[in-house]
């Protein structure tokens, strides 16, 4: 699609949000729904699941402020591997939380998960599923990190295998091209990607992840020529050779574990950290959205959940497939 005509869906976009009051509850009636997802599919068998899983998460963020981007990750990984059912919590000797790629989402925010199983097994046992958990707890993390709340549809089933030779997520070098297909062939394009990666606001990387940039791009033993010169020899203090420090990802707000206003203007400077943020700016259809986000940070607030929404979407079990796992880290016994 010819950029003029990205632009024109970003604006049709952005005026259908912006002219709505209560959004979250209009967006209901625009956004199609795949099956088995429905809008409040709890509402007899478990009214309250939304207010028992935001309770949870509010109760943990407030020990741990990153929980929220590290749920927001979550979902990502989940969703992405194959398809938004759970499978990501699976535990096994080969299940996806063992592939290397999977450890920054180890630990706290699994637990968390865990603990909203456990509180809506006792209101409403066998009922909720652990991939709209999943889901649920990440627009609670969204939200408690300075977003804007957002419809989640439910009724997804978990699955009831896991293996980590499937999980193939993008890493932070992969080139533009790769990472718009990655995102096409799971339903999604390049405004959400344009979009989801403002969520790089929040959280930190590894200096590994980061060094072919600082010290060796594509190998030609220089840095990334794209780098603001300020902003790379401010990362090379960081992050000297072999060095295993991490850096935020946003060095402006980074620290403050909310959503900032300078992501995208950090991409428009070359200042962003991750070479496939700084891509952004490389292609004219991702320069135009950034350069809204950058203008109106509503309008990115508002998108971001948009695209989230449409992020759980992703490759679900039809109805008759899966379950409703009782604990999230194993399947139901036969």
């Amino acid at each position: 699609m010819r950029a003029s005509m990205w632009w024109q869906l970003l604006l049709s976009a952005l005026a259908l949000v912006s002219s709505c009051a209560a959004w979250r509850f209009e967006a209901e009636a625009t956004i199609e729904l795949p099956p088995p997802l429905q809008w409040h599919f709890y509402q007899n068998s478990c009214p309250d699941v939304e207010r028992y899983v935001r309770d949870q998460v509010e109760f943990y963020w407030k020990q741990d402020s990153t929980l929220a981007v590290k749920l927001i990750q979550l979902l990502y990984t989940d969703c992405f591997i194959k398809g938004c059912d759970a499978s990501i919590l699976l535990d096994g000797p080969d299940t996806e939380k063992t592939a290397p790629q999977n450890a920054p989402i180890l630990g706290f925010p699994l637990e968390v998960i865990d603990k909203v199983k456990e509180v809506l097994e006792q209101h409403c046992p066998g009922v909720v599923s652990c991939a709209d958990i999943i889901n649920l707890a990440a627009r609670d993390a969204v939200v408690l990190a300075g977003g804007v709340s957002y419809p989640v549809p439910t009724g997804r089933r978990d699955g009831n295998s896991s293996s980590a030779k499937l999980v193939d997520i993008a890493v932070h070098a992969t080139p533009w091209e790769k990472v718009i297909h990655y995102f096409e062939v799971r339903g999604m394009n390049v405004f959400d990607v344009t979009t989801l990666l403002g969520g790089h606001t929040l959280g930190r990387t590894r200096c590994k992840f980061i060094a072919e940039r600082l010290y060796d791009f594509n190998n030609t033993g220089k840095p990334d020529q794209s780098m603001d010169p300020s902003f790379l020899a401010e990362l090379r203090v960081q992050c000297p050779p072999n060095s295993t420090n991490s850096v935020y990802l946003n060095p402006d707000s980074g620290s403050s574990n909310r959503f900032g206003k300078t992501f995208y203007s950090r991409v428009l400077n070359h200042r962003a950290v991750l070479s496939i943020d700084q891509q952004i700016a490389d292609r004219e259809e991702s320069l135009q959205i950034a350069r809204r986000y950058d203008a109106n940070f509503e309008d990115f607030l508002k998108m971001f959940g948009y695209a989230m929404t449409k992020l759980g979407n992703t490759w679900l079990l039809p109805g008759d497939q899966g379950e409703i796992r009782k604990n999230c880290r194993v399947v139901n016994r036969k």
